[in-house]
């Protein structure tokens, strides 16, 4: 991977983070801690590893992304918007009456959304019949699920994973966002879920644990998964609020109220007015 390249990919990241921070300022409040955690994987994804095409974004042959940790589409919504799904001034509109872009994202009004973030747990769910529908389909297509730590406590989430191993789904993988906290505190403290990696392999996974936020390391690896010819998982060591010094490492920036005064002190100039 050429420097320039993973640079560059560094630079989207940047501005899609303050895009996705800028809108949830406009409205005061929203999930800055969730959203932000998973922008480097986003911007890895949607503007280098992934099959898709923001002109065609109904192609039956893109790769599905589901965003299962549903109270992160913010971050998706700004990725969406830098990538040319919609217009970037529509994301000032974020959970606003008669808004197009509701808290958790929703397929029906948003162009580039696959599955519509349900109850937790729901998305791997639908995710995974996505991967069997492909190979009864014979597309060619790969199945990305992203899923919280906190929401991987869901017993849902581990009968979806179950299925995905004894189908042998080559063409799916699961990412975990695994920034160690949830609305009510660490992880670990509510419910443990860790150690992932032994979990998954016994649930018949190829699995990889990376630095959530090495944009080489993120793509070095979804490459590896596409290219697996079994299911595949990949864990995210990150932070939740990644990129805000007065969110990063804390549990309550889960879902917090946020102000375009506070944007001001800590991002300099906003990038959608």
């Amino acid at each position: 991977m050429e420097s320039n390249t993973i640079s560059t990919l560094y630079k989207q990241a940047d501005l899609i983070r303050k895009m996705c921070i800028e809108c949830i300022a406009t409205f005061g409040v929203g999930h800055i801690g969730g959203s932000s955690s998973i922008i480097e994987f986003l911007t890895a994804l949607y503007f280098k590893m992934a099959n898709i095409d923001p002109n065609d974004p109904k192609n039956p042959d893109r790769d599905r992304i589901v965003l299962s940790k549903g109270h992160a589409a913010p971050g998706l919504y700004a990725t969406l918007a830098a990538r040319g799904y919609f217009d970037k001034k529509l994301l000032l509109t974020l959970n606003q009456n008669g808004t197009q872009l509701p808290s958790h994202a929703d397929m029906l009004k948003v162009s580039g959304v696959d599955f519509t973030a349900g109850s937790l747990g729901q998305g791997i769910s639908a995710a995974v019949g996505m991967a069997i529908n492909a190979i009864m389909d014979r597309r060619k297509y790969h199945t990305f699920a992203i899923v919280g730590d906190g929401e991987s406590q869901e017993g849902q989430v581990w009968e979806a994973l179950m299925l995905a191993g004894s189908r042998h789904l080559h063409n799916f993988t699961v990412v975990i966002d695994n920034n160690k906290m949830q609305i009510d505190g660490m992880t670990a403290d509510v419910c443990k879920v860790e150690p992932f990696e032994s979990k998954l392999r016994a649930f018949r996974f190829k699995t990889y644990t990376i630095d959530g936020h090495d944009m080489e390391a993120i793509v070095d690896t979804i490459e590896k998964c596409k290219r697996s010819r079994m299911p595949t998982a990949i864990i995210l060591n990150t932070i939740k609020g990644k990129g805000l010094k007065c969110c990063e490492g804390h549990y309550k920036s889960h879902s917090v109220n946020f102000t375009p005064e506070m944007f001001a002190a800590e991002c300099t100039g906003g990038v959608l007015k």
